[in-house]
């Protein structure tokens, strides 16, 4: 009988230990608190880049020129102030310098859109490729960005239809930059995705993006890195229940 109940001993202990095992390798396995207060989570935009010595160039020097309208896109707009520019380039010339627009019986409030002449000598209709460049000055940081447009007076980019770059994915503070499907990792992890939950990805303690879970069934969530290969964590927030789901280790960067 000792010998039975010792082998059904080793037999449960061996069955724990695979377990245990499973759920160690799985790299996506969730923790759950409870936390009655819904988090803020914010990207840290900030950055410690020197404001540069942009000019606006002389007009005179040239045959035509684009009228750009560019609107600040919303993750960026509660840092916009009067001391931010933005400037244009083609081939490290630079083209065109704008600083925010102000807003009409408002002499306190900077406006999110930039307007310019963006000065050419290129002749024809070929699409120019040039670098807009945006210095944000609370934030102490040039966003970058590559796009084509034509240099010509009969054109005009922004005025019809909205031109709103997105400086974000031209940080230089967080040049790695991925888009995932957050319903995807979270019911990889064993959590299930609910309409309304705030979810975040963390790198650390530092928050690198965050999305609220649309009733579609697929969120976009775009996570922004520092350096290749850093490990990411997912946190989500459901206010109904005033749980905390943390998933360690989603994926790398």
């Amino acid at each position: 009988m000792k010998k039975i109940y010792l082998s059904l001993v080793l037999l449960t202990s061996l069955l724990l230990g695979a377990c245990s095992s499973d759920d160690d390798n799985n790299d996506a396995a969730y923790t759950e608190t409870t936390q009655s207060e819904a988090p803020d989570w914010q990207i840290d935009w900030s950055n410690n880049q020197e404001r540069p010595d942009w000019e606006e160039p002389d007009g005179t020097l040239y045959e035509n020129w684009t009228i750009l309208m560019a609107q600040i896109e919303e993750e960026l707009q509660p840092y916009v102030s009067e001391g931010d520019m933005m400037a244009l380039f083609l081939n490290g010339e630079l083209r065109g310098l704008a600083s925010p627009a102000i807003t009409v019986n408002n002499d306190q409030t900077s406006s999110v859109t930039f307007l310019m002449k963006a000065y050419g000598n290129e002749s024809g209709s070929e699409p120019m490729h040039i670098s807009l460049q945006y210095y944000n000055q609370r934030l102490k940081h040039i966003f970058t960005l590559s796009d084509d447009i034509i240099l010509s007076s009969d054109e005009s980019i922004g005025i019809d239809d909205d031109y709103i770059p997105e400086f974000t994915y031209g940080s230089a503070k967080y040049p790695i930059v991925k888009t995932v499907n957050v319903e995807s990792l979270l019911t990889k992890a064993g959590v299930t995705p609910t309409t309304g939950v705030l979810v975040g990805a963390f790198v650390g303690t530092e928050c690198r993006g965050k999305v609220t879970l649309s009733a579609s069934g697929v969120t976009l969530l775009t996570i922004y890195g520092r350096n290749a290969g850093e490990s990411v964590t997912l946190k989500c927030y459901d206010a109904t229940s005033e749980r905390l789901f943390t998933i360690a280790n989603v994926m790398k960067m």
